[in-house]
């Protein structure tokens, strides 16, 4: 029992550090400050295509050299639906010819959707994942999901829950992504 309760005590501890180093480290680190998780160094974004509103078929591939932000959502999902509004205000924000937004629903009621964007004012790109293998292959177990993919097609980042795109420390990640890497 002394053991367990020192394990507990250990852990407790090591997750008040954790914390603290957290917020020293945000304050310079916007990936952290947005409480995104880093990936491994290297790990390739899983290709993929897929069909958008509109009919046009998008590839990963083809956006080779941008930063892409891909936001995982649903229109059942409410929070999804909170934070579309500060995906579209980064949108505006940053330079078309270095990043793109995406955003992929495995909903199938295309015309709920453009109703939804219409009643909001929001244009964003929507891609459907229908059979949801986009979805799988990038581990969304809970909505929204949000991977950042770097210029080189790496994985930069992932955030599960709903985050202020438009705020400061999300422009600033998406601009560190952009930059060249040393």
């Amino acid at each position: 029992m002394g053991v367990v309760r020192q394990g507990w005590k250990l852990a407790g501890l090591l997750a008040i550090l954790s914390l603290a180093g957290a917020a020293a480290v945000s304050a310079h680190d916007p990936v952290a400050a947005l409480k995104m998780s880093r990936m491994p160094a290297g790990m390739q974004a899983v290709p993929f295509e897929l069909t958008s509103l509109d009919g046009a078929r998008v590839k990963l591939s083809d956006l080779a050299g941008k930063v892409v932000l891909v936001n995982f959502w649903a229109t059942w999902c409410g929070p999804c639906k909170e934070e579309m509004p500060s995906l579209a205000r980064l949108q505006q924000q940053l330079d078309p010819k270095k990043f793109v937004l995406l955003t992929v629903t495995a909903d199938l009621q295309r015309q709920g959707i453009a109703q939804f964007l219409s009643q909001t004012g929001v244009a964003l790109p929507v891609l459907f994942d229908e059979d949801q293998e986009v979805s799988r292959s990038f581990l969304v177990r809970g909505l929204p999901t949000t991977v950042v993919i770097g210029r080189d097609g790496t994985l930069f980042g992932r955030a599960v829950g709903p985050r202020a795109w438009d705020s400061p420390e999300a422009v600033a990640m998406i601009r560190q992504a952009m930059e060249p890497a040393q």
